[in-house]
């Protein structure tokens, strides 16, 4: 029983005296800690996936073919791109879909028949591309 009392002692005196050296070191240790933060999530940033679209054209007539092409960063070769249209405030899937090349580069030909300003943006997965606009006359 004595050692134990006498290691529940030292126990709290080791205690003590780590909060009061991590209590004063932990104000000197926050400020050289947020750079290395903001430099981690600069590296995640930069590694994320994007995808860039570009149409051949800004006008076309209805069901005229015109392509779509653009580069992916931070997929895989081969990734599948798919085309959205924009109809009546929601994102819907067009049966317009191609892989991409080994560096990243995709075409993709597209007919549109809803007259108008249309909105596209190409995606994989959870990675959209900005919007791009074509009028169909």
């Amino acid at each position: 029983m004595i050692v134990s009392k006498r290691n529940s002692l030292r126990l709290a005196a080791v205690a003590t005296l780590s909060a009061l050296l991590l209590g004063a070191a932990g104000t000197a240790m926050a400020v050289p800690a947020a750079p290395a933060a903001a430099t981690v999530s600069a590296a995640t940033v930069s590694a994320a996936a994007g995808i860039t679209a570009k149409p051949s054209a800004a006008s076309v007539q209805a069901w005229q073919l015109f392509r779509v092409t653009g580069t992916t960063t931070g997929l895989k070769a081969g990734s599948t791109v798919t085309l959205q249209q924009k109809q009546h405030g929601k994102w819907v899937t067009l049966p317009a879909s191609v892989h991409t090349a080994r560096n990243g580069s995709y075409s993709l030909g597209v007919k549109l028949g809803i007259k108008g300003l249309n909105e596209l943006r190409i995606i994989s997965g959870d990675t959209a591309s900005p919007v791009v606009t074509v009028t169909v006359r």
